[in-house]
């Protein structure tokens, strides 16, 4: 019984995502003008690089990067190549080995130092790229350095060994603080009442800085490659994406970020231009975590 109740959970999801009353979410344009999957789908297969930006614990995104995963390998096979933030470059060695079939579930999970909803969230993603052969790529900075930059800012970077610094971007890193993604987290710090520190966008930007570089060490012509990550790391063409429009500006990068509403029925101003396409999902959506 219980392998039953687990199996309808996932069709009910997606039944009331197009059907009926209540539909578990809306997709838009940039101009918030309400959009079809299969538009999503079009231009994702025609991009060199898509951002899927995501709450983390929001069920529907999940599901959309799995289907649109799929979708894209129907089209791609192998050159489809997927990254996500939630692993850091320290640990690819352990995911390739995974992936390839060299060491047990049980170990990658004990080692590779998985987010806690990794089960619920990720893991049909990575086994996705298990059971096709595809490349996964673990963009993110070892979170270590980044509480480095948090603490004493991006020129402490420069002390760290030849061995550290082999899991980073080339240093010194371009950084904008004048970026609406970076304004704003000083901006909410400020407003929240509490100790501002300027070294915090700074964190956001090595992370943002580290999974650009490690997905175009990753792509190449013929290649598209599919990266997860928090929406705040692609919102508006900045973050990760403001990073690689720097080094390769003539790129097809489709960008996608999530927005929670109490009605999607509309989208909201604030959050017209967010990305290509807008997951408008309902703020009393059931969380994962």
């Amino acid at each position: 019984m219980k392998k039953t109740v687990l199996f309808f959970i996932p069709v009910l999801v997606i039944l009331f995502a197009f059907t009926g009353d209540k539909p578990a979410y809306q997709l838009y344009n940039f101009k918030g003008q309400k959009a079809k999957y299969k538009e999503l789908k079009k231009a994702a297969e025609e991009a060199d690089i898509i951002f899927f930006g995501e709450l983390h614990n929001d069920p529907i995104c999940h599901w959309l990067q799995l289907e649109l995963t799929k979708d894209l390998f129907e089209v791609h096979g192998t050159n489809l190549i997927q990254g996500a933030e939630m692993f850091e470059t320290d640990n690819q060695i352990i995911l390739d080995e995974y992936i390839e079939g060299k060491i047990s579930k049980k170990s990658f999970k004990s080692e590779a130092r998985l987010w806690s909803n990794y089960s619920t969230d990720y893991a049909a993603l990575v086994e996705f790229a298990k059971d096709s052969s595809l490349k996964f790529v673990g963009t993110n900075i070892p979170r270590r350095y980044a509480s480095v930059v948090h603490k004493q800012g991006l020129e402490a970077l420069d002390s760290l060994s030849l061995g550290s610094k082999r899991f980073l971007p080339p240093l010194p890193i371009k950084y904008d603080p004048e970026l609406k993604c970076y304004k704003d987290m000083l901006e909410m710090m400020g407003g929240m009442g509490g100790h501002v520190n300027e070294n915090l966008p700074k964190a956001q930007a090595i992370k943002d800085a580290t999974m650009a570089y490690n997905i175009l060490k990753n792509w190449y012509p013929q290649k598209v490659f599919m990266h997860y990550n928090g929406t705040y790391h692609s919102n508006n063409r900045e973050g990760i994406v403001w990073y690689i429009l720097q080094e390769k500006p003539s790129l097809n990068i489709v960008t996608i970020a999530t927005v929670e509403q109490e009605s999607i029925e509309e989208l909201n101003e604030e959050n017209l231009n967010l990305a290509d396409f807008i997951i408008c999902i309902p703020e009393d959506m059931t969380k994962t975590h």
